[in-house]
């Protein structure tokens, strides 16, 4: 037992897309597979249960499509999996991962005795499955249907129900499995509700392409790259090298951004309390910044 410095290797992405039936989850699973694998679709699986939605768009590529049948239990999923990786495709879309947990609902309703200790029959076999996704050596890019979700509010002594957003065919809490997860609307503008990799948080909707999967596979592939970027910026002490570190991590700007503002006002600082020449006759620094 030994403690190491936490550091982040080359990672396969999980990803999810929620949206509601039409809003474009399978062509923007496949153009986020396009540049997940820089554009050979050749290594692209979509384990299919949506009635053959997969070959809709084959004038894309020539990707792989694993046709499941009824029931969707786990156990087919996983396997699904299991082939997929080992024909070695680098990106597998689970295409939907609702049919699953549709299957378990109707699973766990037919159970005789006690409702609430029969979800102890479910519970394991969608661990399963999830963990599999997790462990999984590819990139996997699963879709969940969504439906409007209501809440019963009272008015003028009396309940009734009201809109309070979109909620994901599947167990509550799946989507916090996953490094990153898109809900995508009718009109298919994608926005990130959990983003691990800091790519998208927070920032306006927009429509995924293939240049979005390409973006997410640079932070896949940074590794512990990122981590000696990170130290080499809080390792310079001189402005100069730290805006040359600035144009040679050009491609990793989004995430380093904090760092080199932190590292800049410590610098300039430094520099400020050495040289008190650095102060201008109104008190502000006469340095530029990076």
């Amino acid at each position: 037992m030994q403690l190491r410095q936490s550091e982040r290797k080359k990672a396969k992405i999980k990803l999810a897309l929620q949206g509601s039936a039409g809003s474009g989850k399978t062509y923007s699973s496949l153009l986020l597979a396009q540049g997940l694998t820089n554009k050979d679709l050749t290594k692209v699986a979509i384990v299919d249960t949506e009635n053959g939605s997969a070959d809709l768009y084959a004038h894309i590529g020539n990707y792989n499509v694993l046709t499941l049948e009824p029931p969707y239990t786990p156990e087919k999923y996983i396997q699904a999996i299991e082939n997929c990786l080992t024909a070695g495709m680098e990106v597998i879309i689970l295409d939907s991962i609702s049919h699953c947990w549709d299957e378990l609902l109707d699973f766990h309703s037919k159970l005789a005795g006690n409702s609430f200790a029969n979800w102890s029959k479910v519970t394991p076999r969608l661990n399963a499955f999830i963990n599999k996704i997790l462990q999984a050596e590819a990139h996997i890019i699963a879709t969940m249907r969504t439906k409007q979700d209501y809440v019963l509010q009272q008015k003028d002594g009396k309940y009734v129900p009201e809109k309070v957003g979109l909620k994901s065919v599947m167990r509550d809490g799946t989507d916090y499995e996953f490094t990153l997860v898109f809900d995508i609307d009718i009109k298919h503008f994608a926005t990130s509700s959990k983003d691990r990799t800091g790519l998208f948080m927070g920032k306006p909707e927009f429509i995924i392409n293939s240049a979005t999967g390409k973006k997410i596979l640079d932070w896949c592939n940074s590794g512990t790259n990122l981590e000696e970027a990170r130290t080499n910026i809080k390792n310079c002490n001189d402005i100069e090298k730290l805006r040359q570190l600035y144009i040679h991590y050009k491609d990793w700007r989004e995430l380093l951004e904090y760092d080199f503002k932190q590292q800049k006002d410590k610098i300039l600082s430094k520099d400020t309390l050495l040289n008190p020449k650095n102060f201008s006759k109104n008190g502000s620094t006469t340095h530029t910044s990076s």
